[in-house]
């Protein structure tokens, strides 16, 4: 089985971050969002894994044929972008007619039993049910469980059932055939060509897809969302971290601190994710993300995104204050 990751996206609600680096290689909980979802591929087994690359495509390549030189890699340029469904269409060359694929959007990680997805003998489509599924594909199941309808983002939706940017494909040749009569007629949704009105091609001919349950799913795709994933994430897989190791620092699990990091005279977490040869100095810090080779000193910050080679030195006053004063900075 071959994994396909559209990655090709300017993330430009993750701006300015997004200005040097592509949204996938954004970091949280201690590696970029683009590693997670490889992980947890490579954890059930697969090894062949096409990237649709686009904007700063470049690193996504060197990054990872650095991290992953074991994986069988192919990089594929979608430009103009113009939809997931046109992404996937790009790879039809490096796909057998008879071979099965997984699909995971770039932008999402996710927390299931990937293992049991694979093994399925038929095709499947990752779900969640959302308060308000208006900003999502949406799947309508029948009294047998069977997916009946998908719509990309209907105004009205008939169903709570958000599918979640995980596919697993079993019928490779029809789902390239529904997307090439996609991109042949001109049939777009919202102006671009989805991979949603694909699989409801694909439905309509007969072709049989159900449903599994994602009961965690994080979308990285705005600032808040990061910030909130990094903290789920940290919760479930931080490892203790030696305070012993940074002079007269206090640390406040779950937090994640490369090993190459100076930090002295602060409070870090919780929830905070720190990445390489950073150096902080006289600093409070929580609900943060941190790049690699930056340097903070008198910082106070919460609820923040630092990018790496950053540089920020904060006020440090000097008070002299009477009885029954009352002084608030913030």
């Amino acid at each position: 089985m071959k994994a396909i990751i559209p990655v090709a996206g300017i993330g430009s609600k993750l701006r300015p971050h997004t200005h040097t680096q592509p949204k996938a290689l954004v970091p949280v909980a201690g590696k970029p969002i683009l590693s997670h979802i490889v992980d947890k591929l490579v954890s059930t087994g697969v090894t062949d894994f096409i990237f649709i690359i686009g904007y700063l495509g470049d690193k996504i390549e060197e990054y990872i044929k650095s991290n992953y030189p074991s994986l069988k890699t192919s990089f594929v340029l979608q430009d103009p972008r113009e939809g997931t469904g046109q992404a996937v269409y790009l790879t039809k060359d490096l796909i057998n007619p008879n071979e099965e694929v997984i699909i995971a959007l770039g932008d999402t990680i996710f927390d299931i039993d990937l293992k049991e997805v694979i093994s399925s003998s038929g095709s499947l489509l990752g779900v969640k049910k959302v308060l308000d599924p208006r900003n999502f594909g949406v799947a309508e199941l029948d009294e047998n469980g069977i997916i009946r309808h998908v719509v990309e983002k209907p105004p009205i939706p008939k169903s709570n059932l958000a599918l979640v940017g995980i596919y697993k494909i079993k019928e490779t040749k029809q789902l390239y055939e529904a997307l090439e009569h996609l991109i042949s007629q001109n049939s777009r949704t919202q102006g671009e060509f989805h991979l949603t009105d694909a699989i409801m091609l694909m439905i309509s001919k007969g072709v049989i897809f159900k449903t599994f349950p994602v009961e965690n799913w994080y979308d990285c795709g705005v600032k808040d969302n990061l910030l909130e994933t990094n903290a789920m994430l940290l919760k479930k897989n931080c490892k203790a971290v030696d305070s012993g190791k940074f002079a007269n620092t206090i640390i406040i699990p779950p937090v994640s601190i490369a090993d190459s990091c100076q930090i002295s005279n602060s409070i870090i977490g919780p929830n905070v994710s720190i990445g390489e040869n950073t150096i902080i100095n006289y600093s409070i810090l929580r609900d943060a993300i941190i790049g690699s080779y930056s340097e903070l000193e008198n910082a106070v910050l919460h609820h923040s995104v630092i990018g790496s080679d950053a540089s920020l030195h904060g006020l440090s006053q000097s008070l002299n204050l009477g009885d029954s004063t009352e002084i608030d900075f913030g």
